[in-house]
């Protein structure tokens, strides 16, 4: 209860990238731990697991169009949200291309393709939609391990290795500019996770690791700064 003796309002979550695997899975879990939940998808027309979880939610969870790659969609969506406060905003994006062609063969397109989807196109709506999140709430990106420089040390996935470093460089400045507020700022970097992205072989399933990723987030609400974290919130080296 508040000092008025009201029930507070429960938090609520922008999750951008919630239309299926990891994305759809982190909006039923900050759902399921009693948060509200705006979650994106790029096509409103076609069915996704989103939907389903927002049929049964009671009211709780609403479903916004935006394509990361369509920057001039963003002004609406900030209009339609302005009567809202979000405690966080986190970014879910993710595409990756010849895992297995060295830097220098891959394609022009697919080399941008890759690098906007995953570190210009986060970084767009950040910067459109934070003064939306509230001064002490939480601002973050799904990052990988494979970001990290320090551990880089057997090559492979070199766009997609790129990328994410970029994301990382990114937000990194962002946050420095904000370095006189109290939000925090976080790069999560799941793992190696079995979904559309991270294939069959890999290790970890989304319902185990999930769970982890919201505890590390849920962890950093409050602490100013920013922090490059894996899913049981140990810092990855940059």
């Amino acid at each position: 209860m508040d000092p008025t003796g009201t029930a507070p309002h429960p938090p609520t979550a922008l999750i951008v990238g919630a239309s299926r695997g990891l994305g759809h899975a982190l909006a039923a879990e900050f759902l399921g731990r009693g948060w509200n939940v705006v979650g994106t998808v790029r096509d409103t027309t076609a069915r996704t697991p989103l939907h389903e979880l927002a049929e049964r939610a009671d009211g709780r969870v609403t479903i916004e169009q935006l394509d990361l790659n369509e920057p001039d969609r963003l002004p609406s969506l900030h209009q339609r949200l302005a009567h809202r406060r979000l405690d966080l905003l986190f970014v879910n994006a993710g595409t990756t291309s010849h895992e297995r062609t060295p830097i220098g063969a891959i394609p022009t397109a697919d080399f941008i393709e890759v690098m906007v989807t995953n570190a210009l196109g986060p970084m767009r709506v950040i910067e459109a939609l934070e003064d939306l999140v509230s001064p002490a709430g939480l601002i973050g990106a799904m990052s990988s391990g494979q970001g990290s420089l320090t551990d880089n040390t057997t090559g492979g996935r070199e766009v997609y290795r790129g990328s994410k470093a970029a994301l990382n460089m990114f937000l990194r400045s962002f946050a420095a500019r904000q370095s006189g507020t109290r939000r925090a700022f976080v790069l999560l970097a799941p793992g190696w996770i079995r979904t559309a992205l991270g294939g069959p072989d890999a290790p970890f399933t989304i319902e185990e690791t999930v769970p982890l990723l919201v505890d590390v987030l849920l962890s950093r609400l409050g602490t100013p700064g920013l922090a490059y974290l894996d899913r049981f919130g140990r810092t990855v080296p940059w």
